[in-house]
């Protein structure tokens, strides 16, 4: 429907600051407003916010009582949308759920579940209550109000017990691939086949366990399919990369998973988006299924990149200047591989172009990869000479400690452990804080002991395994210098582009 008043740019941006700053001050006047009541009423509080949510819940519904009512969709007379100073007003009580929402959970501190229990509660008391008390106020009392308020009620609650059939199904349906995984040690079998299919390379077995999240990602909901590839995959992304050297963030590893998993939903025979797109724009759904998982495979550079770049996540950002390299570098490094994979930015690109502009999404997108050439990114010790190692370590740092040895399952295992160091100097007093007796031995350095809920015990490392090699950080330039050729690269790009773009193209005479 059209506005019955339009709006300039400037109205639109405000309005939207606008809400938003008021949905901020309404959750701060909830923290800090009610929050006080708790120390200086004690167990009275509740009786106190209980009375003033009550009084407030009958002024706001006087309030909307001097507003005219909202028109009816049947109404030949509705040509626009309502005034929104009425609308508001005459709805300002239904904030009243919001507000006991934030009370629960930010000052009572309740789960989730209890939180949304009461404010649910209070809603059901609005859905009963509000139409009698605005025909009371308006001197027009109505008995069939009362009965239009229960079935209201009623109406809301089959409406949410529908809308739960298909959330019950799916959880239902995870839990019992989980309890499957749980009992069956089909994880473990997972992580075999594609440490195996891999040969151990970690760009192969990023690829392979994508491949596998398509197919497991496929014909599931969200909800299920977050839970069955996140259960079934995050732990052979982890597994793997630890062996590979790889120490990835749980947050990236997830995002990975979940990303292809949803890209399932777009990718054929088995596109439940597609065939909805395709019944919507009365398609053939497999070709509507491939042109989207077209359009949907240029993107999947970036969940690689949260494993590789995870600057990309804000993880080990410190300083807003560090924020704005990382936001307009994914912001050109994106654009870029879109250029790339479309074959045209100003004009069609050559090959050799395509090629460049692959090049310079991958150095956005991950520079340390060419500074790791350029600069040895750790100093190394290997067998005993990981005790002089120690003693030079940065305090109160990390330190990558490869290891390895037989777990109880009787295989060799050979990993990286990312082990924090302590306040003091001294390799005694590392090993020490790391949980870690050792001894020499045929010029390795093997465990003796390992301390009870140390970081070495929640490493997974075991006595008689083997401490092979000490990695540590070694100060080096801004790996961010890489993108000064890079960025100049694409200039020269651009400006050929220009060029060509520049020159018309000779009409053929007919």
């Amino acid at each position: 429907m059209p506005r019955k008043h339009t709006r300039t740019k400037l109205q639109a941006l405000l309005s939207f600051t606008g809400t938003f700053a008021g949905l901020c001050v309404m959750g701060a006047a909830v923290y800090y407003g009610i929050g006080w009541t708790r120390g200086y009423m004690g167990d009275y509080a509740i009786y106190v916010i209980g009375s003033a949510l009550l009084l407030s819940y009958v002024g706001l519904v006087k309030l909307a009582s001097l507003q005219p009512d909202l028109p009816q969709d049947t109404e030949a007379t509705l040509s626009h949308t309502p005034d929104p100073g009425p609308t508001l007003k005459r709805g300002l009580y239904y904030l009243l759920p919001i507000v006991v929402l934030l009370w629960c959970l930010t000052v009572e501190r309740f789960s989730p579940g209890l939180s949304a229990f009461w404010s649910t509660l209070v809603m059901i008391v609005i859905t009963l209550t509000h139409k009698p008390l605005l025909s009371w106020f308006r001197k027009q009392p109505d008995v069939s109000e009362i009965k239009q308020g229960w079935f209201d009620m009623l109406n809301g609650l089959l409406s949410g017990a529908r809308n739960m059939i298909g959330i019950g199904v799916a959880t239902a349906t995870a839990g019992i691939v989980v309890g499957a995984v749980t009992l069956t040690g089909i994880g473990l079998v997972m992580t075999e086949f594609v440490e195996w299919i891999s040969g151990g390379n970690v760009i192969l077995m990023l690829v392979f366990t994508a491949l596998i999240c398509l197919v497991l990602g496929m014909g599931l909901p969200t909800t299920a399919n977050y839970i069955v590839v996140s259960t079934l995959m995050t732990p052979v992304i982890v597994t793997l990369g630890a062996q590979s050297g790889l120490i990835v963030p749980l947050i990236a590893v997830h995002l990975f998973v979940f990303y292809f998993g949803i890209l399932a939903d777009d990718t054929p025979p088995v596109g439940l988006a597609a065939f909805a797109a395709a019944a919507i724009a009365r398609s053939d759904p497999i070709r509507t299924g491939i042109q989207g998982f077209t359009y949907d495979i240029r993107t999947a550079v970036l969940p690689f990149m949260f494993i590789f770049n995870t600057e990309l996540l804000l993880i080990g950002v410190d300083s807003w200047l560090e924020l704005v390299l990382v936001v307009a570098s994914a912001l050109t490094a994106m654009l870029v591989f879109a250029t790339a994979t479309q074959g045209y930015w100003l004009t069609k690109n050559r090959w050799y172009e395509t090629i460049g502009l692959l090049l310079i999404a991958f150095t956005l997108f991950r520079p340390g990869f060419w500074w790791d050439q350029i600069y040895d990114p750790y100093q190394t010790y290997e067998g005993e000479q990981i005790v002089a190692g120690l003693e030079n370590v940065p305090l109160n740092d990390e330190v990558r400690l490869w290891v390895s040895g037989e777990n109880l399952d009787g295989r060799l295992v050979s990993k990286l452990s990312i082990l924090p160091t302590g306040p003091e100097a001294g390799a005694d007093q590392q090993l020490r804080f790391m949980g870690l007796q050792t001894y020499e031995s045929d010029g390795e350095l093997k465990v003796d002991m390992v301390s009870f809920d140390s970081p070495a015990e929640s490493a997974g490392i075991d006595f008689d395994w083997s401490l092979n090699r000490l990695e540590v950080d070694v100060q080096r330039p801004p790996r961010q210098l890489i993108w000064i050729p890079a960025l100049l690269l694409l200039g020269l790009i651009f400006l050929g582009q220009r060029r060509r773009s520049a020159i018309p193209e000779p009409v053929s005479a007919t």
